[in-house]
């Protein structure tokens, strides 16, 4: 899959091509069935199929202290973007400027005169253009000037509409189900494993510390049965713990990790410190409770590691 950081470095004369756009925040399974259409119409009509996305997210441009948190990173969404057979994806550097294009001037730029577009794959809702004053009506009418169809894909869930805003509303509660159930994966989050304060270890329960920097939303507060993926290509089943740990005071809200070895697997000398692993949220355990003392604190990490063990 050939991905462009630019309007520049896709070629001259390309297309012609069955294009999408959208933020594909999570590609959920909306995003997911629309990307599938861009490939599989693309691929009757001898075209290339490409996604358009931007980076940043546009709501971190005209609203950043606003802006909702993101989903997954823009490594992780292209990455699944390749995984669903897409021959490109242009990322386009959002700024005010770009931003301030007229619905007209934004397709007839990229669409047609980039992209060569004869195509383009949308859904009820799309929006574009300067203030997003562009909506299907006006893709449609200029597709019929501009000499390109438009195919309308509806995303909706069983009762819901598939989107970014109900992955994020799941996660908030903790509800890595629901999320898991829109997006048609676990949710995961992906990032560098970093020192931590040891408390783990002592406790006789070592784990793995995501950077504060990772990629992907953080659910809610809690301890989690799921996977730790790491750079070697091994798959762990984890316990994974979310928040500040209320039984210790002065402790960041962090992401961390106890890999459950497995009889096969012997985890001695295990060390993850400076690898790009991937957490998958799988079950939510229970709540963060501040507990009286590291006693009872153990306790309870061997229920968890065993209520993980038999989840997963």
């Amino acid at each position: 899959m050939h991905i462009w950081n630019s309007l520049d470095q896709v070629p001259s004369g390309f297309g012609p091509s069955v294009v999408t756009l959208g933020n594909f925040d999570g590609l959920h399974r909306g995003h997911q069935q629309v990307l599938g259409q861009v490939r599989d119409i693309a691929a009757g009509r001898n075209a290339k199929s490409v996604a358009l996305t931007f980076d940043p997210h546009p709501a971190l441009v005209h609203r950043p202290d606003s802006a909702p948190g993101q989903i997954m990173g823009l490594a992780d969404k292209l990455a699944a973007m390749e995984g669903i057979g897409l021959d490109a994806v242009l990322v386009i550097p959002y700024t005010l400027e770009f931003a301030a294009q007229t619905p007209e001037e934004f397709v007839r730029n990229v669409f047609v005169d980039t992209l060569g577009a004869c195509t383009v794959v949308v859904g009820h809702d799309v929006r574009f253009g300067k203030s997003n004053t562009g909506d299907l009506t006006t893709m449609v009418t200029l597709g019929a000037q501009l000499g390109f169809d438009v195919v309308v894909i509806d995303d909706e869930g069983h009762d819901r509409r598939w989107s970014s805003t109900w992955v994020r509303e799941a996660l908030d509660k903790g509800d890595v189900d629901t999320a898991a159930q829109v997006l048609g994966r676990w949710h995961s989050m992906s990032g560098e494993v970093v020192h931590g304060a040891a408390r783990g270890r002592v406790l006789g329960f070592p784990t793995a510390n995501l950077s504060p920097d990772a990629c992907g939303s953080i659910p809610a507060d809690g301890v989690y049965a799921g996977w730790l993926n790491d750079e070697l290509g091994h798959r762990w089943p984890a316990a994974i713990s979310v928040g500040s740990n209320p039984t210790f005071e002065g402790v960041n809200r962090q992401v961390e990790a106890f890999v459950i070895g497995r009889p096969e697997e012997p985890i001695e000398a295990f060390n993850l410190y400076g690898q790009h692993v991937v957490v998958e949220f799988v079950k939510r355990l229970r709540g963060m409770v501040a507990y009286t003392g590291p006693e009872a604190l153990i306790e309870q990490m061997h229920k968890d590691v065993r209520e993980s063990r038999n989840i997963l």
